[in-house]
């Protein structure tokens, strides 16, 4: 029997300097429809991937495109400790936002994940 997670993905974010390709591209394929949202220091294009989860497309000035997934966690100064104790390289350091807390480490196997405390 599987277990669920105990620290879910619970949001998926494209990292893009192409904006409007992006978008054409996921809404023709997939049938995302990006809903511009005020974040109060810029505007940010949400995504409903499925039903309860969410994401959105970012522009930004980026080497390469990537989707960033988001983790849930308790407290976002004790996992990104946690993560740096394991050998990630921290590349935003924890940092609090209009709905909750994220941080962003880089994995010593190569991937990328934001670490993230909702607001409750």
């Amino acid at each position: 029997m599987k277990r669920a997670p105990t620290k879910p993905v619970v949001h998926l974010e494209l990292h893009t300097g192409n904006l409007p390709g992006a978008c054409g591209f996921y809404s023709e394929l997939c049938g995302w429809r990006p809903e511009r949202i005020d974040a109060g220091c810029g505007s940010y294009l949400a995504l409903e991937l499925s039903r309860g989860f969410g994401g959105g497309i970012v522009e930004c000035d980026t080497r390469r495109p990537l989707w960033l997934p988001y983790v849930e966690v308790a407290e976002i100064g004790e996992a990104t400790d946690r993560a740096r104790r394991l050998g990630a390289s921290v590349l935003l350091e924890a940092r609090e936002g209009p709905a909750g807390w994220r941080s962003v480490i880089a994995t010593p196997a190569g991937g990328e994940v934001a670490l993230w405390q909702p607001k409750r």
